[in-house]
């Protein structure tokens, strides 16, 4: 929901760093890999409940992702630059979550389930949607950078931001925040649903009607 605004915030800096790297031959493959290592010390971080050095890491990684998808820009985006920079993405937020369940598992464990379980659902429904896209050759008008379809919804990666920097803050409440955000993210992965199986619904009888049209047209002029 607040992508595109913290989008346009931080393009412009972004760009700035990514024509640094871009002089140095560092290319966006390079930046997602050494990203997703700074996210092993977060969650490592996390598990000796070192929460504040933890929040660095985060802080640090998220940057690193929107760097990669700069430098991408200003280079050659690539399906396998794409493709790596999701996967590590969910193997990252899931990392952060069990990171917490790790660092105190009398308390966090039962929300870090329910947290994960959202979380499965929010990524499944977005990947499941952006593969039929690309297969029907969809594009999304609001993120035409991205390297997927990227379906919107109420909990996106600005929101994921925001909640794992408050429960950095105030790693006590990790119970209530976990749940309050899996529920906001329970909403997220109905919405993608319902949109997702509406719009290839649609474009479906799209292509019924185009064929029956040109079956059509071909009767008519044998």
């Amino acid at each position: 929901m607040l992508d595109p605004w913290a989008i346009k915030v931080l393009s412009a800096p972004l760009e700035a760093c990514a024509h640094i790297l871009k002089k140095k031959d560092i290319n966006p493959d390079q930046v997602t890999i050494t990203g997703f290592g700074i996210g092993l010390f977060a969650f490592f971080t996390l598990w000796m409940t070192w929460y504040k050095t933890a929040l660095f890491f985060i802080i640090l990684n998220r940057i690193m992702d929107g760097l990669d998808g700069a430098l991408a820009r200003l280079t050659k985006k690539t399906d396998a630059g794409g493709f790596l920079d999701i996967c590590l993405d969910f193997i990252f937020y899931s990392g952060v979550v069990a990171g917490f369940a790790l660092s105190n598992p009398q308390n966090n464990a039962i929300p870090a389930v329910f947290l994960l379980v959202s979380f499965v659902g929010t990524g499944t429904s977005f990947l499941a949607f952006a593969a039929m896209a690309q297969k029907h050759d969809l594009n999304s008008p609001a993120y035409p950078h991205k390297a997927l379809y990227y379906i919107g919804g109420l909990t996106e990666g600005t929101e994921t931001i925001v909640f794992f920097t408050v429960i950095c803050i105030f790693p006590a409440y990790f119970p209530f925040f976990a749940f309050f955000f899996a529920f906001l993210c329970l909403i997220t992965t109905t919405t993608r649903i319902s949109v997702g199986y509406k719009t290839l619904k649609t474009v479906a009888r799209k292509k019924e009607k185009m064929v029956f049209d040109q079956s059509m047209n071909n009767n008519k002029n044998p």
